[in-house]
């Protein structure tokens, strides 16, 4: 079977079409805000720092906004999610050519003052647990992990016409869904999603703070993920959805971003 088949059903179920379009909607008013033409690496700089900081509360952190943004936070999972947000820039092309040396190096960028040396960017085996900050179940065991990591390298190696949205959501949905490192999961799982919308273009200069929507839509990201763990077309099509509209949330604190540096 092709690669881009999965991809292009999981375009193809109801709901899905509408809602990458009204996403598209709000990032393209996002990506032709005048404001860009001058400022645009202070707007990626905030969106930095709010991404981060959403992801690592998403994972258990409590620190602020600009507790965060002076660095007094010591929670290793702020600090590990600064590091990620900080080097995306710098994995966006490597990582359709070579994702599971990207995953290691974003493990060992989240997970450096979490989990011992021995541990990073090295996949779990089936005795050590995953911790499951979402409540969505145990997660799949070493061997079901390596085969589905298997299968989402040939997904992100196709280069299809289906929508970096859609392509972002199933990144995000396998991850989340695998937690193949047991620490950090989530934040990584976010990471390669936004990843996965630098790298085909719908976010190019990493505008979109796509954690601040998951963090502002919390109370549904738990059921959305669960949802797609069943691996029917409503669960799968519902996510999708879910994640369109996190995106559409994070372009949209954005475009708050270059109305308040426009308006000095």
């Amino acid at each position: 079977m092709n690669a881009e088949e999965p991809l292009q059903r999981v375009a193809d179920l109801p709901g899905v079409g509408a809602a990458v379009a009204d996403t598209r909607t709000v990032v393209d008013r996002l990506l032709g805000h005048r404001i860009l033409r001058r400022r645009s690496s202070d707007v990626s700089m905030e969106s930095a720092l709010r991404g981060a900081r959403a992801s690592a509360v998403l994972d258990g952190a409590d620190a602020g906004l600009e507790e965060v943004r002076a660095g007094r936070s010591g929670d290793p999972r702020i600090k590990g999610a600064l590091r990620v947000s900080g080097e995306l820039g710098l994995l966006a092309e490597t990582w359709p050519k070579a994702p599971r040396q990207v995953l290691a190096r974003l493990h060992a960028l989240a997970a450096a003052d979490g989990a011992g040396a021995e541990e990073l960017g090295r996949p779990r085996t089936g005795s050590e647990p995953a911790r499951d900050p979402l409540g969505v179940g145990p997660a799949p065991g070493a061997a079901e992990v390596a085969a589905r990591l298997d299968a989402l390298d040939g997904l992100l190696a196709a280069r299809a016409a289906v929508p970096a949205l859609v392509v972002g959501a199933v990144v995000h949905g396998e991850l989340a869904a695998l937690r193949p490192f047991g620490w950090g999961d989530g934040m990584i799982a976010r990471a390669a999603e936004r990843l996965t919308l630098i790298a085909r273009g719908l976010d190019p200069k990493s505008l979109v703070p796509t954690e601040l929507g998951y963090l502002e839509l919390h109370e549904e990201y738990g059921p959305a993920l669960r949802g797609y763990l069943t691996a029917t077309p409503e669960g799968v099509g519902d996510w999708v959805a879910f994640c369109c509209r996190a995106v559409a949330a994070g372009a949209r604190d954005s475009l708050a971003t270059c109305e308040a540096l426009q308006r000095g």
